[in-house]
C-alpha cells in the first residue's frame, strides 16, 4: 500500500529544499493532505496541551456527553449512523478576536497554553501557505490573505498531536484558488466502540468577508476553463451547515447556483 506523503520542514533549510517542495506539491495535487515533521512546535508544548485537555475533558466534559449521548439514544445504536454529530466540543478562537476568557471550565493554565500553542499554530499556517504560494508560483502572502485562526476540540467514542502532525491545511479555500488543481479531501473519523476519541483540529481560514475565487494566473485564457466561482467565504460556510455530512463537491456546485446574485462587500 502507498505511503502518504511525509514533509520533513528541516530540510527546507538545505540541499533537499527542492525535493521537499515536491513531496509537498505531490501531497496537495494528489493526496489533499500531508504529516509534517520538524515543524517547529515543542513535544513538551504539545505534551501540555495533550495532558490538559484530556484533564479537562475527564474534568468538565465527559459527564455531559455521556448525557448526551443518553439524550439522543446513541447507547442503544446497533446500526451504522452517518449523519449525526455525537461529541462534545468547544471552539476557541485566536483571531482576529480571542474568545477564550469566554469559554468556561478553562483554568488560568489551560488558557496560557492554549493561547501560546496558538501562536505557535499561526507561525506554522503562514509558513506553509507561503511555501504552497511558492510551488503555485503566487506571490509570498496571497494564500493567507485576511486569516482567521481557531482551534476546536472534540471528544468522542486519541488525541492525535505529537511531533509529528498530520495537517489538513485549509485545502477547501486552495482547492478553489488553484481551481482544483489542489485537493481537497473528505474528513473521515472512525469511532471507536470502547474509550473516547479526542482531536484537536486547527483552522487557518479566510475571514467572513473574505472573497474567494480561482488565482487569475491558474485560470487558463479560455475563461470557460474557471471550475469554480467567486464567492464571500461567510456565504460557504453557512452552506457547509446545510451539506456538512455530504461530499464537498455538491458545495461548489450550490456556490456556483448563488454565482448570479453575488453578496460581495
Amino acid at each position: 500500500m502507498e505511503k502518504f506523503p511525509v514533509v520533513d520542514l528541516k530540510n527546507l533549510n538545505n540541499e533537499e529544499k527542492t525535493s521537499t517542495m515536491e513531496i509537498i506539491k505531490d501531497a496537495c495535487e494528489n493526496w489533499g493532505f500531508f504529516e509534517l515533521v520538524n515543524h517547529g512546535i515543542s513535544i513538551e508544548l504539545m505534551d501540555k496541551v495533550e495532558k490538559l485537555t484530556k484533564e479537562n475533558y475527564k474534568k468538565s466534559m465527559e459527564q455531559r456527553f455521556k448525557e448526551m449521548v443518553a439524550r439522543k439514544g446513541l447507547e442503544f445504536a446497533h446500526s451504522e449512523i452517518n449523519d449525526l454529530d455525537w461529541e462534545s466540543t468547544f471552539f476557541l478562537r485566536h483571531l482576529p478576536n480571542s474568545n477564550i476568557s469566554e469559554i468556561p471550565d478553562l483554568d488560568d493554565h489551560y488558557r496560557n497554553v492554549m493561547k501560546e500553542f496558538a501562536v505557535e499554530l499561526e507561525k506554522l499556517a503562514e509558513l506553509l501557505l507561503d511555501l504552497l504560494c511558492e510551488n503555485l508560483g503566487l506571490e509570498k502572502g496571497r494564500c493567507g490573505q485576511n486569516c482567521v485562526c481557531d482551534t476546536v476540540v472534540n471528544a468522542s467514542k486519541s488525541i492525535i498531536l505529537r511531533p509529528q502532525l498530520q495537517l489538513q491545511t485549509a485545502m477547501s479555500k486552495m482547492h478553489v484558488i488553484t481551481n482544483g488543481k489542489y485537493k481537497s479531501v473528505m474528513h473521515r473519523v472512525i469511532a471507536q466502540t470502547d474509550g473516547n476519541r479526542m482531536s484537536i483540529a486547527s483552522f487557518y481560514n479566510p475571514g467572513n468577508d473574505a472573497v474567494i475565487s480561482p488565482a487569475p494566473t491558474l485560470v487558463k485564457e479560455d475563461e470557460t476553463n474557471q471550475v469554480y466561482p467567486k464567492f464571500v467565504f461567510d456565504d460557504y460556510m453557512k452552506l457547509y451547515a446545510d451539506l456538512k455530512f455530504q461530499a464537498k463537491e455538491p458545495r461548489f456546485e450550490a456556490m456556483k447556483a448563488m454565482e448570479s446574485n453575488p453578496t460581495f462587500p
